[in-house]
């Protein structure tokens, strides 16, 4: 298999084309040469609607800085989960939230909402936001190169949990599940299964977990709680055991 590189590119067979700084630096470090072959995505396909696929490109010209390509065959793949799912969520702290993106990325996850909640420890604002959110849309187009992603989830912009809320109605498409310790929750699964097919949205806190308050906020908006089970997990693991759950499942009926 040929090395993988986002390219946000328009890429049409037959044409040449320079890669994106990243993607030339990366083909430069594995000191790859004229005449290779390597595969490129941009997360559009072919261009037409709901596409998703990659091609085929051979490395013609190796500069200092820039990589000439000409952009071979296009190959349609499937490799998205069979339903989107969202995770918004409490950002865990330190490099915790990388390695949440990271893995979320391979597992499928379709967007990732960071929010700023009561028991939020890492609290980022203004031009720290911003150079964090570049950072991490660079962990999930990494993440895709590597496990063959086409598409690269969404990683949206911090913002806090309360303001979320207000936006998001209660009647919003899709089902809506909140990762609890409160009692009176509904096992993941079961929830899960009894769910009607569409998108799935999952909120989960921080170190610490959401407040009462904040919780009572989301069930308000129409979150339903349920459990993982009897153990308390990580605020950067509660998120991931679900996207791995839902791999194991069976196709979604429609």
């Amino acid at each position: 298999m040929s090395a993988r590189f986002h390219a946000d590119l328009a890429l049409v067979p037959g044409s040449s084309v320079s890669l994106p700084e990243q993607a030339a630096r990366h083909v430069q470090v594995l000191r790859l040469q004229p005449g290779d072959h390597i595969t490129l995505f941009n997360g559009q396909g072919n261009g037409e609607p709901g596409s998703e696929g990659e091609f085929d490109a051979t490395i013609e010209r190796m500069g200092r800085s820039d990589v000439q390509v000409t952009i071979g065959a296009y190959t349609a793949t499937r490799r998205e989960a069979d339903r989107a799912v969202h995770l918004v969520l409490g950002m865990p702290a330190n490099e915790r939230m990388d390695w949440l993106i990271e893995k979320a990325t391979e597992l499928g996850v379709a967007s990732i909402r960071p929010l700023m909640s009561e028991r939020t420890v890492l609290r980022i604002k203004g031009e720290r936001a911003g150079k964090k959110l570049a950072h991490w849309r660079g962990v999930a187009v990494a993440a895709c190169e590597q496990c063959g992603r086409n598409r690269i989830p969404v990683i949206h912009e911090v913002t806090s949990l309360d303001e979320w809320l207000r936006r998001e109605p209660a009647a919003a498409a899709g089902t809506r599940l909140l990762l609890s310790l409160r009692d009176g929750t509904q096992p993941l699964a079961r929830a899960v299964a009894s769910a009607s097919a569409g998108a799935l949205t999952f909120l989960s806190g921080p170190e610490g977990g959401l407040s009462a308050a904040e919780e009572a906020a989301a069930i308000a908006c129409g979150f339903a709680p349920v459990t993982l089970g009897p153990r308390v997990l990580r605020a950067e693991t509660a998120p991931l055991a679900c996207l791995s759950l839902l791999t194991l499942l069976p196709p979604v009926q429609t």
